[in-house]
């Protein structure tokens, strides 16, 4: 997402602790970073009547905004991609534990939550599949190594993790498969060495990718899947093994108990039929061409069967803690 501030959904102000509106419902403000969050939170106070205000950003500015706010949240829930940042929330003490709501969870949405009921899977992509030029190269890598071979000399895009929100989780699957960091920098740096560019943004790859600047670049699932539908020469392949996403709903530890009972409200609004409906419906080019985690909610037609996606986790707890780390040593030995 790239507005730095959505429209407010009511006019009933904007602080998590703010006064009580005429009909008795404190406000709740979400902090985002979704394509479909102002849809769904309009839903949501359609619904329920309570007044509801979405702040959206990037995950980086919403992740930095709450850590800046600490035990002073002026937010009720958050809601982006990607649960090791929320691990990372988690481990700092800034979101609410011992809380799943009871609904039907499909294999992948149990296997997204965590021990300590501390978020909530909402939804999944791919971190980054590999969006390929199929006028220039009619077979795609399927593996990883694959990118390391003279034929791709040059023509690879990579992603900043320090910048771009999906890159990280990338690399924390590429560590997990290749043995480790020290493993991870190895590769990282022989992409380098290979002549891959590194840029800041996927808009950025696909300009590249239109000019023929490179062939290959690394790109989230739903933005590659949104890319092609416009783009018919713009494909998409999942190398073994790519890393699974969840969107990830999280409450604030330090919210008011009435901003906490809303914000539970809201969970279980969006694993709703009608809050997945929203999803869907909020940012169809987007963020709304993700893998349901719920038995009985069917993806978009857009999006591909999982079933033949090699995929990968990796344990969010551990990498969540070490992003700070990897993203420093890519900007320091890699765009810098």
């Amino acid at each position: 997402m790239t507005a730095a501030l959505a429209l407010l959904v009511s006019a009933c102000g904007s602080s998590a602790t703010g006064s009580a509106s005429t009909t008795g419902k404190v406000p709740l403000v979400v902090y985002a970073a979704e394509g479909y969050d102002s849809t769904v939170a309009k839903a949501f106070q359609q619904a329920t009547g309570i007044p509801t205000s979405v702040y959206d950003a990037h995950t980086g500015l919403v992740v930095s905004k709450i850590e800046q706010e600490g035990n002073n949240p002026r937010w009720g829930v958050t809601w982006f991609d990607g649960d090791m940042a929320m691990a990372s929330l988690d481990q700092q003490g800034l979101l609410l534990k011992g809380y799943e709501p009871t609904v039907g969870w499909n294999p992948r949405g149990l296997e997204f939550l965590p021990k300590d009921q501390t978020y909530v899977p909402t939804g999944y992509t791919i971190a980054a599949t590999i969006l390929y030029n199929s006028a220039a190269m009619p077979q795609p890598p399927s593996t990883w190594n694959d990118l390391l071979s003279p034929s791709y000399h040059g023509k690879v895009g990579i992603l900043n993790p320090a910048i771009a929100g999906s890159a990280y989780p990338m690399m924390a699957g590429w560590a997990t498969q290749f043995g480790g960091v020290p493993q991870l920098e190895a590769y990282v740096t022989a992409l380098v060495n290979n002549g891959a560019k590194v840029y800041t943004s996927p808009d950025d790859e696909l300009n590249a990718i239109k000019q023929g600047t490179i062939d290959v670049a690394f790109a989230q699932s739903n933005y590659g899947i949104g890319v092609g539908e416009t783009q018919p020469n713009l494909k998409l392949a999942y190398p073994q093994f790519v890393t699974p996403m969840p969107s990830v709903l999280g409450i604030a530890a330090k919210a008011p108990a009435a901003v906490q009972a809303e914000a539970k409200q809201f969970v279980e609004f969006v694993l709703s039929p009608q809050g997945q409906q929203a999803m869907q419906a909020g940012d169809p080019h987007g963020d709304s061409l993700y893998w349901p985690v719920l038995n009985g909610v069917a993806a978009r037609p857009e999006v591909p069967s999982p079933a033949t996606i090699p995929t990968k986790t990796v344990d969010p707890s551990t990498w969540g803690a070490q992003e700070n780390t990897i993203s420093q040593w890519f900007t320091s030995h890699i765009a810098g």
